[in-house]
């Protein structure tokens, strides 16, 4: 066995790496956040999604978090066959407040599959609660 050597792990290039072993540094949903006046904004793109149903939006102690289902199916018929596509899952992203992010007063609202909450910056406190998502 002296003579036997051991081969070098072979490295995939990236797109293959990605595509066999999933992308995990990249996050459910895009999101972004800025500061409009004394508000955080935060505005999440979560196309296909019925805001009654499918999401929910919690304020903590320093944390907004989003959570959500995905359902949605289509179906393709044709004199040569039919086909039928779902694709649904859950997927749920937390998001650190600043200090003095008064948690009682958050707002949420959903329009053209874009979600927006907003955190007024004030001092408060608290117990965390539930924000309702309204249609805009």
């Amino acid at each position: 066995m002296a003579g036997l050597t051991r081969r070098d792990r072979f490295e995939l290039p990236e797109p293959m790496r990605r595509f066999i072993e999933g992308d995990w540094d990249v996050p459910a949903f895009r999101v972004e956040e800025y500061r409009d006046g004394d508000n955080m904004v935060v505005r999440a793109e979560l196309p296909s999604v019925d805001p009654e149903k499918d999401l929910d939006v919690t304020v903590t102690e320093g944390s907004l978090r989003i959570h959500g289902e995905r359902r949605e199916s289509a179906e393709h018929k044709a004199r040569t066959g039919y086909r039928s596509e779902f694709k649904y899952g859950s997927f749920t992203r937390e998001i650190p407040l600043p200090p003095g992010a008064a948690q009682e007063n958050v707002s949420a609202s959903y329009n053209d599959g874009v979600l927006e909450v907003r955190v007024p910056l004030q001092p408060g406190g608290g117990q965390g609660r539930k924000v309702p998502v309204n249609r805009a």
